[in-house]
Parts: C-alpha cells; structure tokens; sequence
C-alpha cells in the first residue's frame, strides 16, 4: 500500500501520484478477473443471504429453503433469470425436485426432508470443502448439515466415476 504523507495532493510529486493510480488499476483488475470467473450473479447485492430469507420468510409466512433462495437470488425484478445459465440451472433443479417428489409419490421409503440438498449437489456439483451453497460466508457445513453429515464430501463411488 502507499502512505501518502502530505497534506494536500497538490503537494504530491508526480511520481508518487502515478505509483497510487497503478495501485487503484492493479486492485480494479483482481475485482474485474474475480467476477468474471463466477458461473452466474445473483441480486442480493450487500446483502446477506441470511437477511434476504428472513425478509422472504416474514413477507411470505413460510420457511425459504436453499431451492427458493436460488429462485429468488437469481431472479431480475421482472422475475426472469438473470443470465442464461441461471434459467438453465433454474430449470434442470425444478426438474429434478417433480422427479424426486414423483418417485416420493410412489415409494413411502422416500425421504423428502433433505430432498432439496441432495438436488442442488446432483444439479451444481459437489460443495467446496467447508462452505455451503446460498447460505454465506459465514456458515459452515457442520453448523448447516449436521456433525455426521458428508453431504459435502464426495463418496467413494462418486469419486471413482468423477476419475
């Protein structure tokens, strides 16, 4: 970082000036190359995802599961997707949950409780190592699933078909 030690701008050789700038640009660059390495926006701006259910759940009366906040995140205000892949991943996560409640209809041995986790891992992938999906930075797959949980660990079967 660059001290800047003068009490006007005015006053502040040229040199230094220009060595700020490229620092700014430098630090503009990441930003630009982070963002541009995300599969697709979401609306929720500041805001956290934690807030933006709390504020759907109070509107609405029901609980916000991690299926609805996608819809909800990534929805323009017009209620389309806000890119082309969003509506894509939108469209295959609604297709997978009729298909599930479809075999849930059929077989009482079904278990819908964590239909919607098991959804999102077969639509996007596996979770990173201890972060989960929509729910912020500060939630970790432990707090959410559950201490026995290896809903974010691949098993030893997805990882040989993955190799």
């Amino acid at each position: 970082m660059l001290p800047i030690n003068y009490e006007s701008w005015h006053h502040m050789p040229d040199s230094k000036k220009n060595q700020a700038l490229d620092n700014i640009k430098d630090r503009e660059r990441v930003g630009t190359s982070s963002r541009k390495k995300q599969k697709f926006t979401h609306k929720a701006g500041s805001r956290s995802f934690t807030s933006v259910v709390e504020a759907e759940e109070v509107s609405s009366g029901q609980k916000v599961g991690r299926l609805q906040l996608f819809e909800i995140t990534h929805r323009k205000k017009d209620e389309s997707p806000m890119t082309s892949e969003a509506g894509e991943i939108m469209e295959k996560l609604k297709e997978k949950k009729a298909e599930y409640e479809a075999i849930a209809s059929t077989d009482s041995s079904v278990n819908l409780e964590n239909i919607d986790n098991r959804i999102i891992t077969e639509v996007l992938g596996l979770e990173r190592y201890g972060r989960v999906r929509f729910q912020g930075s500060g939630v970790t797959p432990t707090q959410y699933f559950g201490s026995g949980s290896q809903q974010y660990m691949p098993s030893e079967s997805q990882a040989q078909a993955e190799i």
